[in-house]
């Protein structure tokens, strides 16, 4: 798939420098002699004004570096293609939502929140799944998150929050987390904000991998059809290798070895041409049925119950290149919710209609002004015509006569027809501060989530909260927290109480619904993709792990040798030195060699890791002796033998042994 050439790949050659043996040049086109020293009055006077290569080399240097995003600065990006499954005429005019022979190109940006550009993006956080679609009517962008709800309900608390989780103003601590005052202040004055909370506090905030990760639009759209009929809409992206988290401790590790784990985990996927593929999925809800719930369909922190209205399948999209650039094209990407085709219009969400002003305000002064949509990146495939002139970087030449309308000079052109057509609603009201009361209950989803959770999930969402309340200084917050969980269920409120030393809170009754797609168990099983360590030494059988390996990897799997050395061992290389290594960076760990690596701390050391973290274990050979150097306790997830592969890959497809006791192992 690398080699098909889409629209917005071509229209990007335009743009693109090669590597070539071109003489060094300023950006006038002047060929340059020398780009080590500085015009001097003499080999050791002053450097002369009159230098403009040394001033232009400077100063471009100063200014290359755009201010970074307040929120989501820490991303990744990949191009991709689209393409629908069936066409969607009933609810929708747009296009590229019914003609199932296209393939529309996208470009993805996935992200943390709260970090900074330098951060590491293994954080618990939410993560961004923004997606822009360059289609034959223009750019459509799907601006979503991994988790389907939002702290606010009002975008005019957007800077709140913001505020809150960000790094206290004092110390500018601590750096991409949410374990500290001013956040847990905030939510504990704003009930509004459980729900989100609860979903943070899962494991969908610390995902395995972005390819392995949700996505949701957030708020509540508008799909409209030919004869101006409106629909609405929820957007869902489902990855189709499943939804795969990681566990805690294994993610304060990671982020010591691998600050980079998730942008480099897509980014080697898709150059090994393991395409990341995800499906967009949608729920409809005819315009008659809005207020047959027993939330708010506008309210951004409800989603819509699966059990109540079905997720549908429209089409795929596969990610199959990545950014040649990460500046000009990941970095200056900008989406905005208000990016929309005909067909698809907006709701009166008062979070949406917010984010609709901010994102491009936003963007005028971080991309430098108006031209912003000029950037190669930001570009429409469909032609753009217009009247907007001039500003920071312009880069169009414009040849008409006239920059207004109506106007008689330049034949009445562009000309106005054929366009985008809001969808008709009747609006009315007295202006008033104020939310409607649909938007008050703030706790039966938040107990929904609760309901719906396995036994290992609870686990780490109340293992979650005690992390994040212990990093609390003010025991008014705790207390106040603790008394929320308390009435989102008794059982959270009272395990968190207890792990802070508090008492029980009171509660009332809650109720018992459940939302089994809420829970991440039961997804896809498969090892394609999965990443293994092979632990090796001299004297390993070579054979052995070439067997294994081969079956592993004709199943996907991406097996990594690790031994106390570089070079090669039986003919085989080695892909990582043991000492620049980490069970952390895989998701499982064969021992096939023991007879050395037994006497090895940090080779018993990454054994009882793995184990902690609930992953599969293997041993092969010798590698006997490693794993009963660990003492492991006896676990359905270590597999021992001569010939292991099915077993072994069954395992790993499994993603965790998350009911494995590891309360007494030494890692």
């Amino acid at each position: 798939m690398q080699s098909e050439r889409d629209a917005k790949d071509r229209q990007l050659d335009e743009h693109r420098v090669p590597l070539d043996d071109h003489t060094m040049t300023t950006d006038q086109g002047i060929p340059v002699d020398d780009t080590d020293n500085s015009l001097k009055a003499g080999t050791r006077g002053p450097t002369l004004m009159e230098d403009f290569h040394f001033r232009e080399k400077i100063t471009r240097f100063d200014h290359e570096r755009i201010p970074e995003r307040v929120v989501h600065a820490r991303g990744s990006g990949a191009y991709g293609i689209f393409e629908l499954y069936e066409p969607l005429g009933e609810y929708t005019c747009a296009e590229f939502l019914n003609d199932t022979s296209a393939r529309t190109p996208t470009f993805v940006r996935f992200s943390t929140v709260a970090g900074f550009r330098g951060s590491a993006d293994t954080v618990r956080d939410v993560r961004g799944f923004a997606t822009k679609f360059y289609t034959s009517q223009g750019n459509f962008d799907i601006v979503g998150n991994n988790i389907p709800v939002f702290f606010i309900q009002d975008g005019i608390k957007f800077p709140d929050f913001v505020h809150a989780v960000k790094p206290e103003p004092h110390w500018e601590i601590p750096q991409a987390q949410s374990a500290h005052d001013t956040f847990w202040d905030f939510i504990q004055l704003q009930p509004e904000s459980l729900h989100m909370v609860m979903w943070v506090m899962s494991d969908r905030a610390i995902p395995r991998s972005y390819r392995m990760m949700q996505g949701f639009g957030v708020h509540t759209f508008r799909l409209v059809n030919a004869q101006g009929q409106g629909t609405f809409v929820k957007w869902h992206w489902r990855p189709k290798l499943g939804t795969y988290s990681l566990v805690w401790d294994e993610v304060l590790r990671i982020q010591g070895n691998d600050p980079d784990f998730n942008r480099r985990d897509l980014w080697e996927a898709i150059e090994r041409g393991a395409y990341p593929e995800y499906e967009l999925c949608v729920q409809l809800v005819p315009e008659s049925r809005e207020h047959d719930f027993d939330f708010d369909l506008l309210d951004p922190t409800k989603i819509i119950p699966e059990e109540q209205v079905p997720l549908r399948p429209i089409g795929k999209m596969t990610l199959t290149r990545n950014p040649q650039n990460f500046h000009a094209e990941t970095e200056q990407v900008a989406f905005h919710t208000a990016n929309v085709v005909p067909g698809i219009d907006f709701t009166n969400d008062p979070l949406l209609q917010a984010r609709n002003f901010s994102y491009l305000d936003t963007q005028l002064l971080r991309l430098g002004g108006p031209n912003f949509t000029q950037i190669p990146i930001n570009r429409p495939i469909a032609p753009v015509r217009n009247d907007q002139r001039d500003g920071f970087h312009q880069h169009l030449i414009h040849e008409s006569r006239t920059s207004y309308a109506p106007n008689s000079i330049s034949g009445g052109c562009p000309a106005a027809r054929d366009g985008y057509r809001h969808y008709q609603e009747k609006v009315e009201g007295t202006k008033i501060r104020r939310r409607s009361p649909s938007f008050e209950n703030h706790y039966s989803q938040a107990t929904l989530f609760w309901n719906s959770m396995a036994d290992w999930e609870k686990r780490h969402i109340v293992a979650a909260f005690l992390f994040e309340l212990g990093h609390v200084e003010r025991p008014p917050i705790k207390q106040a927290m603790v008394a929320h969980l308390g009435r989102i269920h008794p059982d959270l409120g009272a395990a968190v109480a207890q792990g802070l030393g508090l008492p029980a809170p009171g509660g009332g009754q809650v109720h018992s619904r459940t939302s089994p797609a809420l829970s991440m168990t039961g997804q896809p099983r498969s090892v394609a993709t999965r990443k293994i360590a092979i632990l090796m030494a001299d004297g390993t059988d070579a054979a052995a792990v070439t067997t294994l390996r081969q079956a592993l990897e004709g199943q996907g799997a991406i097996c990594e040798i690790v031994a106390p050395r570089e070079g090669t061992l039986g003919g085989l290389p080695v892909d990582r030195q043991l000492s620049a290594a980490s069970s952390v960076l895989y998701d499982a760990v064969v021992a096939a060699d023991g007879a050395l690596l037994s006497a090895s701390a940090r080779a018993v050391f990454f054994v009882l890791e793995a184990f902690r973290h609930g992953k599969a274990v293997g041993a092969v050979g010798s590698g006997r002796q490693l794993v009963e150097a660990a003492r492991l306790p006896n676990d359905v997830g270590v597999i021992v033998g001569d010939d292991i592969a099915a077993a072994f890959a069954e395992a790993v497809a499994g993603h965790r042994f998350y009911d494995r006791d590891v309360s007494g192992v030494p890692a």
